[in-house]
């Protein structure tokens, strides 16, 4: 069974830092791509940053660039999305999703499996 879990939000100032966590199991983590997504109250999900398993190329959305890196950790099978820098637009539930393909800018229709999320709130 596949299971994504999230974890790491919180509260905090603008101009602060998070680290967001997916542990992931049930799938041959190298194999895969794992991406980060949010969704805003009222605004549709849209894609943050991806990894790929393969060969661990990333991308990432152009709002965030320069703020927000993506790693991941075979041995723990886990993926992060460290987030410097915050601002009030980055208020959203981050969820992590996994893809048996690579697609540039992370399209979300590629991603099956998907966590539950990890609420983040940025203050201003």
């Amino acid at each position: 069974e596949v299971r994504l879990v999230e974890s790491g939000g919180g509260l905090v100032q603008a101009g602060g830092s998070l680290r967001l966590s997916c542990a992931a199991s049930g799938f041959i983590f190298e194999d895969f791509t794992i991406g980060w997504f949010r969704q805003a109250p009222g605004k549709e999900r849209e894609a943050v940053s991806c990894i790929s398993g393969v060969d661990g190329r990333t991308d990432f959305t152009d709002s965030v660039k320069g703020r927000f890196a993506i790693s991941s950790d075979s041995a723990k099978k886990t993926v992060y999305l460290q987030m410097n820098n915050l601002k009030s637009e980055d208020t959203a539930v981050y969820y992590c999703a996994t893809s048996a393909v690579w697609g540039r800018r992370c399209p979300i229709a590629y991603f099956g499996y998907w966590g539950r999320g990890t609420q983040v709130t940025v203050s201003s």
